[in-house]
């Protein structure tokens, strides 16, 4: 049975694991992220391989990272809450330091690439994968594996624009993130109430609509009908298996049945629309990115062992 190192790389921990081939957990573990000084980072990450390579086995090291994550070269572009990964070649530097093969991929993807493996997606092949959070972002699985698209953009859903306003004679568009994510739903009650979004969390805004706060209340039922909106539209873009939901927000035992609440009124509403989108959240919560960066180092072995053998 092969081991393996596996790290998520987050804007302030990164956490790591040693997993199996068979998705067991043999240890887990974190350490503060470290913005701007790769040095660091790449100190810290080193350590903990090397301190487990032997004792474990190990015989390969998974990343999962923010931003446009080039899984060929190893580079990570765009732009993440840590600038200091953007640049280096993780494939390069860490397999020299440790003597390891080394895959990396996107966070997103990887979070659904572990639901694809073990969880809400395992016995799917074709799904998208939706994380609600500050923004909206997502992942395309096809045939049980992500497509990325020809920019790297594959399943930025978050870009959608679901809402245009005329305003001082030119056009305001806002996107599926500015609408539906709970960072939005913060804004938007801020806004309402006349006080900083700082003062407010997602958290302290469904306590007051349960309080019966009517500002709370009505943004809630927006923030759900903008999500299913976005659903609706993923649906008959992509006509996936599943649509899977993670997030910070996918741990609320009601989310699937309020979304499915304003599926009912859309579909109500448009005759034409027969096919309802199936909704789940993930399983995995925390642990989905570590799963699915390892299942993606899996596949990428594989494919390169077909390849040289054809």
């Amino acid at each position: 049975m092969k081991n393996y190192m596996v790290f998520d790389v987050g804007g302030t921990n990164t956490k790591y694991a040693v997993i199996n081939e068979n998705g067991e957990f043999l240890k887990k573990g974190d350490f503060p992220s470290t913005q701007h000084d790769f040095d660091k980072l790449q100190y810290d990450i080193v350590s903990v391989t090397l301190e487990n390579k032997e004792k474990y086995q190990v015989a390969g090291i998974a990343f999962s990272c923010p931003g446009g994550v080039d899984s060929d070269t190893g580079i990570i572009g765009g732009a993440s809450a840590l600038p200091c990964i953007h640049g280096p070649n993780f494939k390069q530097i860490f397999r020299e330091a440790t003597g390891l093969p080394v895959e990396i991929e996107n966070d997103a993807n990887s979070a659904a690439l572990g639901e694809v493996w073990k969880g809400a997606a395992k016995d799917n092949q074709n799904v998208m994968f939706t994380i609600i959070g500050t923004g909206i972002g997502g992942a395309v699985i096809k045939d049980r594996k992500i497509h990325k698209g020809a920019h790297l953009h594959g399943g930025e859903i978050g870009y959608m624009i679901l809402n245009v306003q005329n305003q001082n004679g030119g056009y305001a568009f806002r996107t599926w993130s500015h609408l539906a994510a709970t960072g939005a739903l913060v804004k938007e009650v801020a806004r309402v109430k006349g006080v900083a979004p700082s003062e407010l969390n997602g958290k302290k805004i469904f306590e007051a609509a349960e309080a019966g706060d009517q500002d709370c209340i009505d943004a809630i039922e927006n923030f759900y009908l903008y999500l299913a909106q976005g659903i609706y539209n993923i649906q008959y873009v992509y006509d996936p298996e599943k649509i899977i939901i993670g997030g910070a927000i996918s741990s609320r035992t009601d989310l699937i049945e309020k979304i499915d609440e304003k599926i009912d009124l859309i579909l109500e509403s448009l005759e034409i629309a027969k096919v309802r989108p199936v909704i789940e959240v993930c399983h995995f919560k925390n642990d989905a990115n570590l799963l699915g960066a390892l299942f993606h180092f899996l596949q990428r072995q594989e494919e390169q062992m077909a390849a040289s053998i054809s």
